[in-house]
């Protein structure tokens, strides 16, 4: 049960309890979960925030956390696929709601078009199965347009650092990542605090102060922004005048024409993009 997602269950409770307290979650919270499991980190957040929506692709975990938690009048177990749903913004809505469900027993089929209305304001709390964080980052930063107001995730260590990274080791998923909110790593976490144990360390993250400002500030989408850092990136090993010299209005500024694209800052790409 889970294996076959990707999932690594959390045994030890001291983890999920210093997540949840690293999160700051208020009684007025409303929390998404995404990958609850069997529930080891919902039962901290159930204790804090005023709602909890746990989104869970395997079927027989749904059933199991609604039989576990049938006494948490705050939570909300959803059986999906989150990389499948589409989302929108209700402002009179103060929960996340979904329109299409997955009856019990049902045998559970991943029905791609699930829409969640989000409330104005919430935060994400989530043990990511390894596998969907790249892809679940750039769901909930650069295309969600009700984004959340922060993240505490945990992933594997190597992504945790590589999201957190600083020049000359930049790369695509930092400066993603980074142009939407602040990053840091809380804490590590070894491989022996989980069942079945994977193959390397773990990390939590936060990203914090989450929203389109960068963007907004400087008169650009970010589907625009992140051309050149794409193309850049996908022949890093070369200098930005041989990979995207030739791309850029007006040529590139003479200061970053033998610059590679992981010694650049964020801001290095503004004064590119922007010339």
């Amino acid at each position: 049960m889970g294996k076959r997602l990707g999932q690594h269950f959390l045994t030890n409770t001291a983890i999920p309890k210093h997540i949840v307290e690293s999160a700051n979650i208020q009684p007025t919270d409303i929390v998404l979960e995404v990958g609850p499991g069997k529930g080891i980190l919902t039962q901290f957040l159930v204790e804090k925030a005023k709602k909890v929506i746990a989104i869970e692709k395997d079927a027989a975990l749904v059933r199991y956390l609604e039989e576990k938690f049938e006494d948490a009048k705050n939570l909300e177990v959803v059986g999906g696929d989150i990389l499948l749903c589409h989302t929108k913004l209700d402002p009179a809505s103060k929960t996340f709601k979904k329109n299409t469900g997955f009856p019990k027993n049902s045998g559970f089929r991943v029905k791609p078009g699930m829409t969640f209305i989000t409330p104005k304001k919430y935060k994400i709390v989530a043990n990511l199965p390894y596998y969907i964080t790249s892809r679940f980052l750039r769901l909930f930063l650069e295309e969600m347009t009700n984004k959340p107001q922060s993240m505490v995730l945990m992933v594997q260590k190597e992504v945790a650092e590589r999201i957190c990274a600083k020049p000359p080791h930049m790369n695509l998923l930092a400066l993603s990542v980074q142009a939407f909110g602040r990053p840091k790593i809380l804490f590590r976490v070894g491989k022996g605090n989980f069942s079945p144990p994977p193959e390397i360390d773990s990390a939590v993250i936060a990203i914090e102060n989450i929203s389109d400002n960068f963007f907004k500030k400087h008169h650009i989408l970010p589907q625009e922004f992140f051309k050149l850092p794409k193309k850049s990136f996908s022949q890093k090993r070369k200098m930005l005048r041989s990979s995207v010299g030739s791309y850029v209005k007006g040529g590139l500024p003479y200061v970053f024409e033998t610059k590679r694209p992981q010694e650049l800052t964020l801001e290095n790409w503004t004064q590119i993009i922007s010339k």
